[in-house]
């Protein structure tokens, strides 16, 4: 009864201030898929949806722009926002449609027409989306294989000549190089003869909407931007490829998740396997780079927020400047991030590639560093799960985050566009052959070259992509930095090889037991009682392996990989290895552990003790132990998968033994005869550049005990490949990318009391 009162007062009301049935608001209101966006209200006002019924479904405070977004909508159509001013305002009847009804026809994207320079795209709730499109010569010389970046980053941003057009006496034959993308991968693209599109993400630089954090209107508007790109008639194939390292190399992981019929190909470089991993690893919040990531996204996306819109507001661009008003509507994933205690599935499985890149459907060509000093090495967690992939390449190496742009990714890079999108023989120009070298200059530091085209004298089309997919589908570089003696640290392996799959197949658990006299070996422990001790340190978590100021991606980085302290780290060591060992794939750390806390923040580390007495930093984990719980069915012996939902977060019981594996993330890592293997346990901090690690407070001491006993053994599983032999030296020490060297100490464990 009161629904029915409610609704005949409003209609009364709307009748009374003269409003037509379509309504009588002066403000805005975008239908959408579950979300309806209002603009042009009063600033301060109130707003209401109703539904068919006259039931209030939401409500909502304008904001100082006179916008207001309403999230979660269900679809349905019949609706009408109003104010609750006096008389109201009342917008016409709105549909919210669903993602499976908000598919436009094929029409809606070839009618719109994109060309050189700067522009829109319109997806399917009607937001523009900016873009800056470059081509390698002049339209009618097209159709050209094209690429396309998309993140929130500045991508849209109007080009600029490169070196401030130092290299103008080429624009000529290369075009970009006076008009060059505001995206890395979208330049060099370009400068393999790429048509390039690149573009802003709703709610970021002069694209509309509001900014959420890969919402799935993100992932619509990905698709809508390779419809309407493939359907421009200077797009050769009618297919696109994306390209992209980091943000805009993600991205290509949730566009490929929604399938869209004219993508050809991805190219994600130096990605995530999934937002938990990364943000949260071991159940830790990474408040130093992902956390300072999503603040600066975040901020980037304010109205105005990354600097380049209001020139061209200023310049007279009316779409800019209408796009910015729900740029106030973003959501405050900073706060997301704070409260990410727990992976909840109905939150975190949408953000989680891992559980979806077996609905990409296109070829893939991967890369990422194991030592990764931004989004981390877990990317490996999805590298054995594109089960929907006609064609996976994947190339893995150690080093930092910009690493996938190094010649020796960089050329394979380009032979994967080559066959699946541009579907030629793959040839390099002498002329970009001879700008690599300053290319590679400009990011490393180092005048590198290009490698031959491998596939240039294949005789057809035909013949080179059959080469090219004869290629193992993973390939693992190891000691990138020491390939060339006279300039330690520029990016190149000296060896590699070549798997079918992740992990290896070859590969083979090498279990290490640890020992009271901090030795590690294959044998089971002996000692009826033992363990060992170490205090929590709880200024650890700040700590960095780089020295003030220094930076991971110098060649040489002033890193301050710090000695373990006794009494705050344990140890132990093998023997000097008989023969060479050569590791390729995780970990496992399955301890015993007590505390005299109900909690404790772990961190494992594996490093090299070379027969030079230096130490090489190799790969870590981390574990919260009360996050212990095991997902059944994805853990192995090498691997142990952790649920870290909150239901199964069990505190540990004081002075209780209890066993916890702490998962290794994945490396590649040859150890030379000679060498002896180290394990580092201590509390997490101090082996990462730029991540942090907020640790679990206690009012008192906190004391950690590793059992090393016949009924509590403690051991390690690395990735063993039997029988690999290392054809190379000894590297110099600090040659390696993204493993920091330091001078062999020894440590006295505490043994437990």
């Amino acid at each position: 009864m009161r629904v029915r009162y409610t609704l005949v007062v409003a209609v009364a009301l709307a009748a009374c201030d003269g409003s037509s049935p379509d309504g009588n608001a002066r403000f805005t209101v975008r239908e959408s898929v579950e979300q309806l966006a209002v603009t042009h209200a009063p600033p301060g006002a109130t707003l209401d949806v109703w539904d068919t019924t006259g039931a209030t479904i939401a409500t909502g405070t304008v904001d100082m722009l006179g916008s207001l977004i309403f999230r979660q909508v269900p679809p349905a159509a019949g609706y009408t926002i109003h104010s609750t001013e006096t008389p109201p305002q009342i917008s016409r009847h709105l549909t919210v449609k669903s993602i499976a009804d908000s598919q436009p026809a094929q029409d809606f994207y070839s009618k719109q027409s994109l060309q050189a320079g700067f522009g829109y795209i319109t997806t399917r709730d009607g937001t523009t989306l900016s873009v800056y499109v470059t081509m390698p010569g002049d339209v009618s010389a097209g159709p050209y294989p094209t690429i396309v970046d998309y993140s929130g980053y500045s991508p849209s941003k109007p080009g600029e000549p490169v070196a401030n057009g130092k290299y103008s006496f080429l624009c000529d034959s290369i075009p970009t190089l006076c008009n060059a993308p505001n995206d890395p991968s979208a330049l060099i693209a370009a400068l393999f003869g790429y048509a390039t599109v690149s573009v802003n993400i709703r709610g970021t630089g002069c694209s509309g909407g509001a900014y959420d954090y890969f919402e799935p209107l993100e992932l619509l508007d990905g698709y809508d931007v390779i419809e309407t790109v493939a359907a421009q008639p200077w797009v050769l194939h009618n297919k696109v490829g994306m390209t992209g390292l980091s943000y805009p190399g993600i991205t290509q992981l949730f566009v490929g998740k929604v399938r869209p019929p004219s993508l050809a190909a991805i190219t994600p470089l130096s990605v995530i396997g999934n937002t938990a991993t990364t943000l949260v690893p071991g159940g830790i919040l990474n408040n130093g780079f992902a956390l300072q990531w999503v603040t600066e996204v975040l901020d980037g996306a304010d109205p105005n927020g990354q600097g380049w819109e209001m020139p061209k507001i200023m310049a007279g661009d009316t779409v800019c400047a209408e796009n910015q008003l729900l740029h106030g509507q973003k959501i405050n994933n900073v706060e997301e991030a704070k409260d990410s205690k727990f992976y909840t599935p109905s939150i975190i499985d949408p953000l989680n590639p891992t559980l979806f890149v077996d609905q990409i459907n296109v070829p893939i060509f991967l890369g990422g560093s194991w030592q990764d000093d931004e989004t981390g090495p877990f990317f490996t967690s999805m590298m054995g799960n594109f089960k929907s992939s006609p064609l996976v390449r994947m190339t893995v190496y150690n080093g930092v985050h910009p690493d996938g742009f190094q010649p020796a990714v960089l050329a394979e890079w380009k032979n994967f566009l080559d066959i699946y999108v541009a579907q030629t023989i793959p040839v390099t120009a002498k002329q970009i052959r001879g700008l690599a070298p300053i290319l590679f200059t400009n990011i490393f530091n180092s005048s590198l070259k290009l490698p031959p085209d491998r596939l240039a004298g294949a005789a057809s089309y035909a013949d080179a992509r059959k080469q090219y997919e004869a290629d193992q589908p993973l390939r693992v570089i190891f000691e990138s930095g020491a390939s060339i003696t006279d300039d330690p640290g520029a990016p190149g392996g000296t060896f590699e090889q070549g798997f079918s799959q992740w992990p290896p197949k070859e590969t083979q658990p090498q279990r290490y037991y640890l020992h009271a006299d901090g030795s590690l070996d294959s044998n089971m422990p002996t000692e009826a009682m033992a363990g060992s001790q170490f205090q929590l340190d709880p200024d650890a978590g700040q700590r960095s392996c780089l020295a003030p100021n220094g930076n991971a991606w110098d060649k040489q980085p002033a890193y301050d990989w710090q000695q373990s302290v006794v009494g705050k780290a344990n140890t132990w060591i093998t023997a000097p290895l008989a023969t060479d060992q050569v590791f390729a794939g995780t970990g496992s750390a399955d301890l015993w552990i007590s505390s005299t806390e109900n909690d404790a923040d772990l961190q494992v580390t594996v490093s090299e003790v070379r027969p030079d007495n230096k130490e090489v930093y190799v790969q870590s984990g981390w574990l919260r132990a009360s996050f212990r719980k095991l997902d059944t069915t994805s853990t192995t012996e090498l691997w142990p998968s952790l649920t870290y939902h909150g239901t199964d977060a069990v505190p540990l019981v004081p002075g209780q033994w209890t066993q916890v594996r702490v998962p290794i993330a994945g490396f590649g890592h040859p150890f030379r005869a000679g060498s002896r293997i180290r394990i580092t346990i201590d509390t997490p901090g101090g082996t990462r550049a730029q991540w942090r690690f907020q640790l679990k407070t206690f009012t008192n001491p906190v004391t950690h005990t590793i059992g090393h006993s016949t009924m509590y053994p403690s051991s390690i599983a690395l990735p063993l490949l039997a029988g690999v032999k290392i054809p190379t030296p000894l590297p110099v020490c600090t040659a390696l990318r993204g493993q920091p060297c330091r001078d062999y100490v020894p440590l006295m464990n505490t043994p437990a009391k």
